[in-house]
């Protein structure tokens, strides 16, 4: 699956240590969205959190979803709207529970639209539907061959887009047009005011689709992009990419107007404030960080979360090799809700036997001990193959060294 195999090239650098109140995100932030003068965000924690920019204080956390939430979108009346690993979308009113919930996709939902035509979701069972929120039934659109990443309303018509590298239009009976191929899994897919639309991939291009059909390069990287967003008025788009650059590109022309200088980390979402003079962006560093979109300058984050500050005495090569997984996972039992668990007295524990966290189907089985010598099977092989079925991310450690230090400095941090 595309986000779980991006997650094999993320390279984690350390970030300075900045005093705060309340956390954020205990894991990568996934998505974003405007709720009035609120901005709402979501990450492989499995919470969403509604922050007031204002203050740069979360008002409200909600942790419902049982897996990563991927996708946040906003209906016409107000209300928001977010969905995930766990295959449910629920819509959310003031409350603590879901005003309601949609249940029918069979695999995670990666993607979200709406427009006064209804909501549209995009899942990895190969499906798109589009919601009757009167009833809570949808009508499946089936056409894509792979996960679908992806959905956008324009020209008053329904788009998708997914892994078999096609962008397909919808029908009213449901018949999908093809309306381009690129030949490579396509991760994003962004609606402009004018109806044309911005689809990026695997490849690092970005391609801008006009109503008429006329396709053209707008941006081309060495790193796959994952993120698309786009100024209120349409006239300035942001493009960031798993290698954690943020270009800003000036449209319809497509001339690169800034580079964001971040922190060099994956980012995964961006979205423009209302008045199209701010950007935010999410990113792997779990932080939700404001830019000036006018001159790229960096306006700091929202609530950023300390760092777990460095400890004496422990093997500095392993601790190197570990900010790889520190995004995910804390070495203290009392850091807050993160996208994995704690790693504090790792070593003994039995897989899948952590109080209080929730575990796949196949972690909870526990059926292997943690030791040195398993950690290190499961980074040698990787998750989905120790492990099949995991939500944990492939990733492996290659190097003997690395991995040797790696298990050197869990055994001294976790104790």
């Amino acid at each position: 699956m595309l986000l779980r195999l991006a997650l094999i090239l993320l390279a984690l650098l350390p970030l300075p240590a900045i005093p705060q109140d309340l956390a954020g995100h205990g894991g990568p932030v996934r998505a974003l969205a405007l709720l009035g003068d609120r901005l709402a965000s979501a990450g492989f924690d499995q919470a969403v959190i509604l922050w007031n920019p204002a203050t740069g204080r979360a008002e409200r956390v909600i942790r419902w979803h049982q897996g990563a939430v991927n996708a946040l979108v906003t209906l016409p009346d107000g209300r928001l709207v977010s969905a995930g690993e766990d295959a449910r979308i629920a819509i959310w009113g003031a409350g603590e529970a879901p005003e309601q919930v949609l249940e029918g996709h069979a695999e995670p939902v990666a993607g979200l639209a709406a427009s006064p035509a209804g909501l549209a979701s995009a899942a990895w069972d190969g499906t798109v539907r589009l919601w009757d929120l009167a009833t809570g039934t949808a009508r499946v659109l089936q056409g894509h061959q792979g996960n679908v990443n992806a959905v956008a309303f324009a020209g008053g018509a329904l788009h998708s887009t997914g892994q078999d590298g096609t962008l397909r239009r919808w029908e009213t009976d449901g018949t999908p047009v093809t309306r381009a191929e690129f030949g490579f899994p396509q991760n994003a897919l962004l609606a402009l005011p004018d109806g044309a639309l911005v689809i990026a991939g695997v490849d690092g291009t970005v391609h801008l689709v006009t109503p008429d059909g006329a396709q053209r390069a707008l941006h081309a990287g060495p790193r796959p992009v994952v993120a698309l967003a786009a100024s209120p008025d349409g006239r300035l788009l942001a493009v960031g990419s798993i290698g954690g650059a943020v270009n800003l590109y000036t449209l319809p022309e497509g001339r690169l107007r800034h580079r964001l200088d971040g922190p060099g980390l994956p980012v995964w979402s961006a979205l423009f404030a209302a008045d199209g003079l701010t950007l935010w962006t999410g990113g792997q560093d779990r932080r939700v960080r404001r830019w000036d979109a006018r001159n790229a300058r960096p306006l700091g984050p929202l609530a950023p979360e300390a760092e777990e500050a460095p400890l004496a005495g422990l093997d500095r090569h392993g601790a190197e090799v570990w900010r790889a997984c520190q995004a995910c996972h804390s070495l203290r039992p009392d850091a807050g809700p993160m996208a994995g668990p704690h790693l504090y007295q790792i070593f003994g524990r039995r897989m899948g036997s952590l109080p209080g966290y929730a575990y796949s189907e196949r972690l909870a089985r526990g059926d292997i001990i943690w030791t040195p010598e398993t950690v290190a099977d499961l980074f040698t092989r990787g998750p989905d193959v120790v492990t099949p079925g995991t939500r944990m991310p492939v990733q492996t450690v290659g190097n003997a060294e690395d991995l040797a230090a790696l298990m050197r400095f869990l055994e001294q941090a976790t104790r």
